[in-house]
C-alpha cells in the first residue's frame, strides 16, 4: 500500500477560524508550494513520522511513514478514545499530496462518523477537483504579495469558484506589512464570488521579521470589508495564546 510523506497525526482542538475549538484529528502533511513570510510550520520530508500515543496525551511517538490503511487505523482510533467533530488534512499544503488525501478520505468515511476538512492555501484548483467529492469543509488562506512575494489572486479566484459549493471559508492572516491594496483586492474578490462567503481576519503571531497589525488596523479592515461582505470576524490563533500545543 502506498505511503506518502506525514509529518504527524495527533488529536487537539482546532486553534483558528470557524471551527476554533472543535476536537478534530489532524494528519499534517509535508511540502509546500509557498513559501510565506510568517509560516511557523516544519513542513519538511522525512522517513518517519510522529504519532500521538493517545488522543490529547501530547506525547508522541515515531513511526516509519505509514501507509493508506496505518493512517484509517489511526484515526480512527484516536476518534474512538475522543469524540471528534473532523479530521483534518493540513500541512504544508496538503493538495500537493491529492491522491493520499483522497484515499485516506474515502476509507474513513466508511469507518468514522465525521466530516473531512482541509486547511489549504487555495493555489492547487486542480487539485482540489480530484478530492473535492470526499471533503466536507474548506478553510481556504488568502496569499497576500506582502507575504509570499506573489500574486496569486487570479489563482484563488479560481480556487473559490470550485469550493464554493462547500463549507468554505476564508483566512487572511493581518499584519504589520499588509497593505490596504491587497487588503481590498482579497475583500473584492471574495465578495465576487459570493459575498456570503464567511471572512476571517486573523491578527498575525509575530515571528522572525513579520510584526503584528495594530488592533486600530485590524478593527478598520474589519470594517471596509463589512461594506462588501456578509460575515467577517477577528479571531486569532488561540492554540499560540493557551499554549502551541
Amino acid at each position: 500500500m502506498k505511503t506518502n510523506y506525514v509529518i504527524e497525526i495527533f488529536s487537539s482542538a482546532q486553534g483558528e477560524g470557524k471551527y476554533i475549538g472543535c476536537r478534530q484529528v489532524f494528519v499534517r502533511l509535508a511540502g509546500c508550494n509557498l513559501n510565506c513570510a510568517y509560516c511557523d510550520t516544519n513542513f519538511s520530508r522525512a522517513d518517519f513520522c510522529n504519532v500521538e500515543t493517545a488522543a490529547g496525551s501530547m506525547e508522541f511517538t515515531q513511526i516509519k511513514n505509514p501507509t493508506v490503511n496505518e493512517v484509517v487505523g489511526i484515526v480512527k482510533n484516536f476518534c474512538v478514545q475522543a469524540p471528534t467533530h473532523s479530521i483534518s488534512f493540513t500541512g504544508g499544503e496538503p493538495l500537493l499530496s491529492w491522491q493520499f488525501i483522497f484515499d485516506v478520505a474515502s476509507k474513513l468515511k466508511k469507518v468514522c462518523d465525521v466530516k473531512i476538512f482541509l486547511e489549504t492555501n487555495g493555489t492547487l484548483t486542480d487539485e482540489l477537483k480530484k478530492v473535492l467529492s470526499v471533503i466536507d469543509i474548506i478553510s481556504m488562506d488568502i496569499k497576500f504579495p506582502s507575504v509570499t512575494g506573489l500574486n496569486l489572486f487570479a489563482r484563488h479566484e479560481e480556487f473559490l469558484q470550485t469550493a464554493r459549493g462547500k463549507d468554505l471559508y476564508v483566512k487572511a492572516v493581518i499584519s504589520a506589512e499588509t497593505s490596504l491594496e491587497e487588503f481590498l483586492q482579497a475583500v473584492e474578490l471574495v465578495a465576487k464570488i459570493s459575498p456570503e462567503i464567511l471572512f476571517i481576519l486573523q491578527p498575525v503571531t509575530p515571528i522572525s521579521t513579520v510584526k503584528a497589525a495594530s488592533p486600530q488596523k485590524i478593527l478598520y479592515f474589519q470594517s471596509l470589508a463589512l461594506k462588501n461582505l456578509h460575515d467577517v470576524r477577528i479571531i486569532p490563533q488561540t492554540h499560540k495564546l493557551i499554549g502551541n500545543w
